[in-house]
C-alpha cells in the first residue's frame, strides 16, 4: 500500500518577501520521510485570509496530514487561527485550556498575560492542543491540519509532538552516488533503470564546483534490495 501524504502551508509576508528563509520544510520532509509519510506539495501563501483559507481547504481534502507553519503569534498580522477556523467553518475564542498554560508561563516568567499575549489561547473550535515545550503557546490539530508556529525551534518542537500521533508507512530508503560526467552522458541509462524499476524513484542533480562537474544520482525506494539492485546496476552501466 502507498505511504501516506502529506502537504505543507508555509503562510507569511516574510518568507515571500525574502526577508526570511524557511527551513521549516526541510526539518518537516526529513521527519515525514523517517515515518513513512510522503510530503507531496508545498505551497506559500501570503498573510491573506482568502488565499490561506482556499489553500487549507484544497490541501487538507488533497492530502492525509497537512502542516502549517507561521501566523499563530500575538501580533496583528497573525491570522493563521482565524483562518483555519474559516476553512472549518467553526467558531474560535480563548479556550481555558490554552489559557492556563499561557497563564503558568507568564507568572513563572514575571511577565503579564496581556491581551497581545491571550490571542495565542484563541483556539477553534473542535481542536486539540499541540504541545509547545519551547515557548508554551500551543499550536492545534483540527481535522487533518496541523498548525504550528514559524519560528523553526518551535515548529520543530510541534512536530515532535505531533509525529507519533500519526499513522506512517514504510520509511523511504535512499542511496546516492557522484558521477564526473554530464547529464547528456547518462541519461539513455537513467531511462534503463527507471522504466526497469518503477517501484523507485531515480532523480539526477546536477553540480558543477571548483570547474568540476556531474550528477548526484539518487535512488529512493522502500524496498532496500530494491535500492541496492538498482544501484549495483547504475555502477555496472557506469562501468565502475
Amino acid at each position: 500500500m502507498a505511504n501516506p501524504s502529506a502537504a505543507m502551508l508555509v503562510i507569511g509576508d516574510e518568507i515571500l518577501s525574502g526577508r526570511t528563509r524557511d527551513s521549516n520544510m526541510h526539518f518537516l520532509a526529513g521527519e515525514l520521510t523517517k515515518h513513512g509519510i510522503d510530503l507531496k506539495e508545498v505551497r506559500v501563501v501570503a498573510d491573506d485570509r482568502d488565499a490561506i483559507v482556499a489553500a487549507v481547504k484544497a490541501l487538507s481534502e488533497g492530502h492525509d496530514a497537512v502542516f502549517t507553519s507561521g501566523g499563530i503569534g500575538p501580533t496583528h498580522d497573525d491570522i493563521t487561527a482565524d483562518c483555519i477556523a474559516a476553512a472549518f467553518e467553526v467558531s474560535i475564542d480563548v479556550r481555558d485550556d490554552a489559557r492556563a498554560i499561557l497563564q503558568a508561563h507568564y507568572d513563572a516568567t514575571g511577565l503579564e498575560l496581556n491581551a497581545a499575549r491571550l490571542r495565542m489561547a484563541r483556539i477553534p473550535e473542535g481542536a486539540t492542543l499541540i504541545d509547545n515545550p519551547v515557548s508554551r503557546a500551543p499550536g492545534f490539530t483540527i481535522g487533518n491540519v496541523h498548525v504550528m508556529a514559524g519560528v523553526p525551534a518551535v515548529f520543530q518542537a510541534m512536530v515532535a509532538s505531533v509525529l507519533p500521533t500519526l499513522t506512517g508507512g514504510a520509511p523511504l530508503l535512499s542511496q546516492s552516488l557522484r558521477v564526473y560526467r554530464g547529464e547528456g552522458d547518462i541519461a539513455d541509462l537513467l531511462g534503463q533503470l527507471a522504466a526497469e524499476y518503477a517501484d523507485l524513484s531515480i532523480g539526477c542533480y546536477p553540480f558543477q564546483k571548483d570547474g568540476v562537474f556531474g550528477a548526484n544520482v539518487v535512488v529512493r525506494g522502500q524496498d532496500g534490495s530494491r535500492v541496492d539492485a538498482a544501484m549495483a546496476d547504475l555502477a555496472r552501466g557506469l562501468d565502475l
